[in-house]
């Protein structure tokens, strides 16, 4: 009878909702042990699932894993999407708070993200770097779109490369802060948006 009870709480997730419950899981595993540490049959038992049921979700552990990071990556594109129109300098601070309120709320998700470049497999290390090159460009293109700056700022090499130093230096801080918690979050949006337009200056 109880088994039967437990096949029937498993049914009642639909196929998205499994999915994302299962990314949940891999997520706060993945972040707080290495790629090679985290095993699926502990992701399955903590959903509650079968392991045939996860791989038939993911079907190798990478695949999973990929998954994780380009979940992670969408929701950090999404939360720092540019505002058209806005300045950059205006929209920084807000895009900030929002992004350090996604960074607090999804801490394991974070986390499991910036792992990815450690892991052995070198389709994970794809993943992780296709989505921070998407970031880079998403805060380019808003760069560009800004007067102050202009079209063609976006696209000179030595801005690149700083936007790329900046993101490093934004990630640190991040995990810093979540492993200290000494600074508000003020504090670190304050700092972060001090170090890029001392950059872009």
């Amino acid at each position: 009878m109880a088994a039967n009870q437990g096949e029937r709480a498993r049914r009642r997730l639909g196929t998205e909702e499994r999915r994302e419950q299962l990314l949940s899981v891999g997520a706060r595993l993945f972040s707080e042990s290495p790629y090679d540490d985290v095993r699926i049959e502990r992701v399955a038992g903590l959903a509650g699932v079968s392991r045939g049921l996860l791989y038939h979700y993911f079907p190798t552990k990478r695949d999973f894993f990929a998954a994780v990071v380009e979940r992670e990556s969408g929701r950090m594109l999404r939360m720092t999407a540019a505002v058209p129109g806005m300045p950059v300098r205006e929209q920084l601070a807000a895009g900030l708070d929002t992004y350090l309120a996604y960074v607090r709320a999804h801490a394991h998700g974070f986390r499991a993200f910036h792992r990815a470049d450690a892991a052995g497999d070198q389709a994970v290390r794809r993943a992780y770097r296709c989505a921070l090159a998407a970031q880079e460009r998403q805060i380019l293109a808003a760069l560009a779109a800004d007067p102050e700056f202009g079209p063609g700022f976006g696209t000179a090499p030595h801005v690149r490369l700083a936007v790329r130093g900046w993101l490093a230096f934004t990630t640190a801080v991040c995990l810093e802060w979540l492993r200290e918690d000494e600074l508000t979050g003020e504090q670190v949006r304050d700092l972060c948006a001090r170090a890029l337009l001392g950059v872009l200056a």
